[in-house]
C-alpha cells in the first residue's frame, strides 16, 4: 500500500489521511474474504526529516476499518515473522517502514529485486501479493516489483480504479484542456509540459509553486537569493535548461505567474516580477496572477493540477491554491487533481468532493501521463502471465 503522508515538521502527526482512507476498501475486501492481510507501506524516505515508523498510520487505518489493525515495528525479522504465523483469518497486521531496508533502495529491475532479501524472506510466507500502490508504481523498488516474479499477484482496487480512471480522463481531454503544474519538485516539470503540449494533451500549461519559480528565472526574472537557495536542490543545470527550451518551443501556451506573494512584516505582500527580486522568497502566487489563472481554467472544458500553487500549509499563502481549485470547480468542466499534497490542499478547502476526480498518486501520475511504462504495470502484467489460468 502508498500510505505514505503529509505530516506536521513540528509534532510529526499525521496532517491528511487521504490516502490511508483510499486503501480501505481493499483491505476491507480480503478481510471480508477471511484473508490473513499483511500490510507493506513506506513513510518517505531514510535521512529525510519525515522518515517515521507507521505506528499511526496502523492506527488511523484501524479507525478507518473500524477494526483492529496490529502494527509490528519489524519486515523480516524473527517478530514479523512470528507475527504473521500466528495470524488467524480476517487479521491485519502492517509491518515496519519497508524503506528500513537498504534493499529498498537498491537500483535493480524486477528479476533483481526478485532476489533481494525482503522478497526471499517473505514471498514463503505468502499466498498471493496484491499491489495497490498507485502512487508508488513508477518506482522499481523490491517491494513493488519483487514479489510478482515470485508468487500470484493482483492490483488492488484503488489501483485498478487509478489506471481505468486516468485512461479514461486523460485519453482524450476535451478541449480547451488546462493543466496546471506547481509543487516542489521541479526536475520533471519541462518533461510533462513538452509530452502533454506535444501531444495534444493540454493546450495550455500553468506553471506555479516551485516549479514556477524556476521557470521564471529561466525567462530572466532575478527571483531574488532567498527563492534561488529553495530551488537549489532541484534546479540542475539540465533542468534549467530543459525549461528553457519549453519556454522557446511553446512560447505563450506556458503561462507564469506575473507576480508573487511575500511574507512581510508577518502579512501576505503581493509584488510584481519586475520589481523582483525580493529578499523575501515567494511563497505564493499574487493576486494579479490568480485572475490570469482563472479566466484561462474558467473558460476550460478540461482542467488539471498537480502540485500546489504555493506553500498553502502557511496561513495567508494558501490563497493561489484554493483559488485556482475553486476555478477548477467552478469551470463546469472535467476537473481533476493529482498528488497527495494536492489532494490534501483539496481536503482541507472542502473542495474533493466537488472534483470530478482525485487521484493519489504524484510521481506515478507524472510518469502516467509521459506516457512511460509503470515497473509495477509491468510487474503485475509478468505476474498474470506466469501465473495466471491458460
Amino acid at each position: 500500500m502508498d500510505i505514505n503522508c503529509p505530516l506536521d515538521k513540528t509534532t510529526l502527526k499525521i496532517l491528511n489521511d487521504a490516502r490511508i482512507r483510499s486503501i480501505v476498501p481493499t483491505v476491507r475486501e480480503l478481510v471480508g474474504k477471511r484473508a490473513k492481510v499483511v500490510i507493506l507501506a513506506h513513510q518517505s524516505r531514510k535521512g529525510a526529516w519525515d522518515f517515521i515508523g507507521l505506528e499511526q498510520h496502523a492506527s488511523l487505518l484501524s479507525k478507518n476499518l473500524n477494526a483492529p489493525v496490529k502494527y509490528v515495528n519489524d519486515i523480516i525479522g524473527e517478530e514479523a515473522k512470528g507475527s504473521i504465523s500466528q495470524m488467524k483469518p480476517g487479521d491485519v497486521l502492517l509491518l515496519g517502514n519497508v524503506r528500513e531496508l537498504k534493499c529498498e533502495s537498491v537500483t535493480a529491475d524486477s528479476s533483481d529485486h526478485a532476489e533481494a532479501e525482503l522478497v526471499a524472506e517473505l514471498s514463503p510466507l505468502l499466498d498471493y501479493y496484491v499491489c495497490d500502490a498507485f502512487g508508488a508504481a513508477h518506482r522499481s523498488q523490491c517491494s513493488l516489483v519483487g514479489f510478482p516474479m515470485k508468487v500470484p499477484s493482483a492490483s488492488g482496487r484503488l489501483m485498478a480504479r487509478e489506471i481505468y480512471a486516468l485512461k479514461t480522463i486523460l485519453g482524450k481531454p476535451r478541449p480547451p484542456s488546462v493543466f496546471i503544474l506547481g509543487g516542489a519538485k521541479f526536475g520533471e516539470v519541462p518533461f510533462m509540459i513538452d509530452r502533454v503540449l506535444e501531444n495534444g494533451i493540454a493546450d495550455t500549461v500553468i506553471v506555479v509553486g516551485l516549479a514556477g519559480n524556476a521557470f521564471l528565472l529561466a525567462r530572466g526574472v532575478d527571483i531574488g537569493e532567498a527563492s534561488s537557495k529553495i530551488l537549489a536542490d532541484e534546479l540542475t543545470e539540465e533542468n534549467f535548461q530543459a525549461a528553457r527550451d519549453v519556454l522557446g518551443k511553446y512560447g505563450q501556451r506556458i503561462l507564469l505567474p506575473v507576480d508573487v506573494a511575500v511574507e512581510r512584516n508577518g502579512k501576505r505582500v503581493c509584488v510584481s516580477t519586475g520589481d523582483m527580486p525580493t529578499a523575501e522568497p515567494a511563497l505564493d502566487i499574487g493576486d494579479q496572477s490568480i485572475d490570469k489563472f482563472k479566466k484561462v481554467i474558467l473558460s476550460s472544458k478540461t482542467s488539471f493540477m498537480s502540485g500546489p500553487a504555493g506553500m498553502f500549509e502557511k496561513p495567508g499563502f494558501e490563497v493561489g491554491t484554493r483559488q485556482l481549485m475553486m476555478a477548477m470547480v467552478e469551470s463546469k468542466g472535467l476537473s481533476v487533481l493529482g498528488g497527495g499534497h494536492t489532494a490534501g490542499a483539496a481536503e482541507r478547502f472542502d473542495l474533493a468532493d466537488r472534483t470530478s476526480y482525485v487521484s493519489t498518486g504524484g510521481g506515478a501520475l507524472e510518469t502516467f501521463l509521459l506516457q512511460e511504462p509503470l515497473p509495477v504495470m509491468e510487474a503485475l502484467r509478468y505476474s498474470k502471465k506466469r501465473f495466471g489460468p491458460e
